[in-house]
């Protein structure tokens, strides 16, 4: 089964709180964009957004430039039909993160529980190179991936995990560390995830 075909199949026949990274409220990315003093015109891109309610959120808050990527167009849908009287205000982009074509330049690239999915060097390397072209001078990353003592697989698939000191050493090259944590994921099934976050600013 292809990668775009497992996330279609987990999307279309799970339940949007049947997945282990569900949150009603994304609070932690919220409350780290909102740290940020952003201006509303800000260009804030969720990379591997799924079926999350971020994007809602933000287009309340005020934000006018939203970008949605996901390899699963079923969960596109899905936001896009959240959001339909605000549908001019957000980009949806299906697409493999690592195989994304645009010239947009982006203020804020946000990742939560994608970059850990990535276990190639190959593919981690091409992440970060696009990562760093997406984004303009200046701009942010939040990123939140399975910390060093967090699951070993998601949804079947084997994940790369990593401490704050290990996102610092892979991004010391073009980004400026601003602050990270370790935090407790509370999943749907009554078990627990435990995440790394972290936000850069981009300095190269």
């Amino acid at each position: 089964m292809s990668n775009k075909d497992h996330w279609e199949k987990i999307y279309s026949t799970k339940e949007i709180d049947g997945v282990s990274w569900y949150q009603e409220t994304p609070i932690t990315s919220l409350n780290i964009i909102k740290a940020l003093k952003l201006n509303l015109n800000a260009s804030i891109i969720d990379v591997g957004a799924g079926k999350s309610f971020l994007a809602d959120t933000l287009l309340n808050w005020g934000y006018n430039d939203i970008t949605i990527l996901d390899i699963s167009g079923n969960a596109l849908n899905e936001v896009a039909r959240r959001v339909a009287k605000e549908n001019h205000k957000i980009k949806c982009i299906e697409s493999n993160v690592t195989d994304l074509s645009s010239d947009q330049k982006y203020d804020v690239w946000h990742d939560r529980a994608v970059f850990h999915f990535i276990t190639n060097n190959q593919e981690r390397e091409k992440y970060l190179s696009l990562l760093n072209s997406s984004l303009n001078k200046e701009g942010y990353l939040i990123i939140g991936t399975f910390s060093e003592d967090g699951p070993l697989k998601c949804s079947g698939l084997d994940v790369q995990r990593y401490s704050i000191k290990e996102l610092r050493e892979l991004l010391k090259e073009n980004f400026k560390f601003i602050d990270g944590f370790k935090e407790i994921h509370n999943t749907p099934f009554n078990t627990t995830q435990s995440f790394t976050f972290c936000t850069f600013k981009k300095i190269n």
